[in-house]
């Protein structure tokens, strides 16, 4: 409700753009739908949240795989490790490591700042050792081969870009994978921002297609009018 009032106030042309703008307004539904800590620090999320649900899903993997040792890849691009402030990496984290799954086996991405560290993860991936991996798309798209014994996918946001979704699950749809079937889970909070994010996508990821089949019958292709968000 509050995102839908500021937004009201900015049509309504009240408000200084360097004050409050559309892109704030996204960046917090954004955030809200995610944790309601980024946006509000006294906040106390608890029951059925996108990260509890996530929790979930990650230990309940990592237990039905201890024998063969198969690793999973978290993707989340908002909210980044940041040791000053709340974010939603160290708070996976600590809740993974509640439910009993050893530290030394999660890794950030973030934490390989230089392609030899980069090289050392990515082969302690593949061999097991650790198994459950959170990046952002920027960090952990393209280049990132860890296939080996992937066996689940986990989006914790929605990206900008249909081609973003193909880089996260191109790390994972790929040969070289020991699991016959993997499993791509996609979280959204119900009655949020996430909504907006999927429903963008879906709209350009049709354009896009549109292009890329050269369909005779289709005389135009549009693409969303700005991402104006008029919902």
């Amino acid at each position: 409700q509050t995102l839908v009032d500021r937004a009201q106030r900015l049509r309504s042309g009240g408000v200084d753009p360097r004050t409050d703008n559309m892109l704030k307004i996204t960046g917090d539904g954004r955030k809200a739908a995610l944790d309601m800590r980024l946006v509000q620090g006294f906040s106390d999320p608890h029951g059925d949240t996108k990260l509890n649900r996530a929790v979930e899903r990650i230990y309940a993997t990592w237990d039905q795989t201890r024998d063969t040792r198969s690793t999973q890849l978290v993707f989340c691009d908002l909210s980044t490790p940041n040791p000053d402030k709340f974010n939603a990496y160290d708070e996976l984290r600590a809740k993974l490591i509640e439910r009993g799954i050893p530290e030394r086996e999660i890794a950030f991405i973030h934490d390989a700042d230089s392609d030899s560290a980069k090289a050392m993860l990515f082969d302690s991936v593949n061999a097991g050792r650790v198994r459950i991996l959170i990046g952002s798309t920027e960090k952990m798209g393209a280049g990132t081969n860890v296939q080996k014994r992937l066996k689940a996918l986990h989006h914790l946001d929605a990206p900008w870009r249909p081609r973003d979704i193909e880089q996260r699950e191109g790390r994972i749809l790929r040969q070289g994978n020991g699991n016959k079937e993997v499993d791509i889970y996609r979280y959204v909070t119900e009655g949020s921002f996430d909504a907006y994010m999927w429903q963008t996508l879906e709209t350009k990821a049709r354009f896009i297609q549109q292009v890329m089949n050269g369909s005779t019958t289709v005389r135009t292709a549009e693409d969303l009018d700005g991402g104006a968000l008029t919902y």
